[in-house]
């Protein structure tokens, strides 16, 4: 089994639990809940029903999607990431940048530019 790194870049805007399941979700694209929870279960104290409510979570916040897969007992969710990482990155910089315009207007804008007037210099 593959050691599992867990991504703590995005730990103020997710749970530690939501960061890793994505963790694990990334690099395989789409699993059922059952797999996810095989590989975190060695990393970390976790129950199935755990990893089901983050993973529908997830899903209420637009990160992951799911489809449905109906067999004997039921229905099935598999989950797959909406974006890859560097995509999920981009749009949470994004957001934050347009936060920070709204909320401050000219002085954000006038940070912005100082800042990166500095790092290109370096």
């Amino acid at each position: 089994m593959k050691e599992i790194k867990f991504n703590t870049d995005f730990e103020s805007l997710l749970s530690p639990l939501e960061s890793a399941v994505l963790s694990v979700l990334w690099p395989d694209r789409k699993m059922k809940v059952r797999k996810i929870y095989e590989q975190l279960k060695p990393e970390m104290s976790v129950a199935l029903s755990s990893i089901a409510v983050i993973l529908d979570r997830l899903h209420q916040k637009g990160i992951v999607g799911r489809d449905i897969e109906t067999g004997r007992g039921g229905v099935r969710y598999i989950y797959f990431p909406l974006k890859d990482r560097k995509q999920f990155e981009k749009s949470i910089i994004e957001t934050t940048v347009n936060s920070l315009i709204e909320r401050f207007g000219n002085a954000a804008v006038g940070y912005f530019n100082e800042r990166f007037s500095e790092e290109r210099k370096r």
